[in-house]
């Protein structure tokens, strides 16, 4: 199994060019064909929801050990992984508006780790910044404010250097905030609400995990099983889709063409509900939706697919195997967050992301990731009108190191216009991270509002803020 540390005694070798990208590097080292696989052998698993170790009249707290396990993610084959607690997918916290939360984590892997709250309000030093690192054997304690609206956040690895491959090994998992606007929508819940993250990955035929490009990642695992089945009752549900791969693109329709209502995003509800029969994910984006499985006669099936899968590659993702008929009290307004009007911007920025394939590196306006540089001072209370401009030329598949997507720490913002044009309504609503496609130029409101201190920008194709696509900003009084 290619590691880490394989290429980097390829790079000592041959110097930065040989180990730049890193999933170029490695993929020549992984050259057997993978593990075969027949869709739909494995059930669904759905992530269990983690209770807390103690509840103080301040905060609900978890102890969460970061440790090596092992599990099925192909029918017959064991493969190894990292994860939270032992359990592969890892388990759920659950959060609430108003209700703190801490998190005691415990390294017990043999690498360097850092946690951070991906799309959470959290001041600067629990913010899992990539040089705040916890050592193999090491605790650090994370403090979570939950003062923002309901929203599908995640928790992943963030140790610089190291996230994209310790995040492709498992070490990722859901962190769900309600409130009470949320609880008054009478959505689907309980058992009817379900996440599905999905993911690509390379499994050997021996069952084990190789960290290598993205084309040459055939398997996709949904809550760590590959291609698997799930048996639903033919009424609404309500998928929590999290795209968890560390840089693949995903265009998720049902099989047979039929319309699903999306009623959210990354930081949380849109407006109102927008009717769809694709969802076009990058990498760390997050989708809300509503499914009827009513409309099916039970004993039948829909599968998921996924539209940009390669053409070497099987595009089916899941199956949906449909029961009966049950009891079913949940709605879909047509009003589920009412849109405010956008804060007057005072500042404009403008950050370039691009490949340069001669010096072998990311870059965010032609500079490489320096943690004692500053690249941004900004006021908080202040709103931001920022341009993100992929820089890259569109080539023919497979392309995916020429796709970017931006993600600001501790703020979430508005998409205001792609390439001139004013966003369609399912990218109406709060966001945390924005695809930008070759060519592409996007333009988005942030308001600085909460914490003060230093975070980092970057593109969330996590092999290029690995290798230096990533900035700091420092929020001032």
């Amino acid at each position: 199994m290619a590691t880490r540390r394989d290429v980097l005694k390829l790079a000592a070798v041959g110097g930065v060019v040989a180990v730049l990208p890193l999933e170029q590097a490695v993929s020549a080292i992984a050259s057997a064909a993978p593990a075969p696989s027949k869709p739909f052998t494995l059930p669904m698993p759905v992530p269990t929801v983690l209770r807390p170790t103690e509840r103080t009249r301040h905060a609900d707290v978890y102890d969460v050990k970061m440790v090596g396990t092992t599990t099925e993610m192909i029918a017959g084959l064991t493969t190894s992984v990292y994860s939270y607690n032992g359990t592969y997918p890892c388990p759920t916290i659950r959060a609430a508006k108003g209700r703190p939360v801490i998190v005691r984590q415990t390294n017990a892997l043999g690498v360097d780790t850092a946690v951070h709250l991906h799309g959470g309000a959290v001041a600067a030093g629990h913010d899992g910044h990539p040089m705040d690192i916890i050592k193999p054997g090491a605790k650090r304690e994370y403090h979570y404010p939950n003062i923002q609206q309901a929203a599908g956040l995640w928790l992943h690895d963030h140790a610089h250097l190291l996230e994209s491959e310790n995040v492709y090994r498992g070490l990722h998992a859901s962190y769900i905030i309600s409130d009470d606007t949320e609880r008054g929508l009478k959505l689907p819940s309980d058992k009817y609400e379900v996440e599905l993250q999905i993911r690509d990955a390379r499994i050997e035929q021996d069952g084990s995990l190789t960290y290598t490009r993205a084309q040459d990642r055939p398997h996709i695992l949904v809550n760590g099983r590959e291609r698997p089945y799930f048996k639903v009752a033919a009424r609404k549900y309500r998928f929590r889709v999290y795209n968890v791969s560390v840089d693949r693109f995903l265009s998720l329709r049902l099989a047979d063409g039929s319309e699903f209502v999306q009623i959210g995003t990354d930081g949380g509800f849109l407006p109102a509900p927008v009717t769809r029969n694709e969802l076009r994910m990058s990498s760390a984006e997050r989708v809300d939706v509503i499914v009827d499985f009513s409309r099916y006669k039970p004993g039948t099936s829909v599968v998921l697919q996924n539209t940009s899968a390669l053409p070497t590659e099987n595009a089916d993702v899941m199956r949906f195997d449909i029961g009966g008929p049950a009891r079913d009290d949940s709605r879909v307004p047509s009003v589920l967050v009412p849109a405010t009007p956008l804060p007057t911007a005072t500042v404009e920025r403008r950050f370039v992301l691009q490949w340069e394939p001669v010096q072998a590196r990311y870059t965010i306006n032609g500079l490489v990731y320096d943690p004692n540089r500053i690249d941004a001072h900004i006021k908080r209370g202040t709103t931001e009108i920022w341009t993100i401009v992929n820089a890259d030329t569109s080539a023919p598949p497979p392309n995916f190191h020429l796709n970017h997507n931006f993600h600001p720490h501790l703020a979430q913002f508005h998409v205001l216009d792609r390439n001139g044009v004013v966003v369609r309504p399912e990218e109406a609503g709060r966001k945390d991270v924005v695809m930008v496609a070759p060519g592409d130029t996007v333009r988005m409101s942030v308001t600085w509002s909460d914490f003060t201190g230093r975070f980092v920008i970057h593109c969330h194709q996590l092999p290029h803020s690995n290798y230096g696509q990533m900035a700091t900003i420092e929020i001032t009084p």
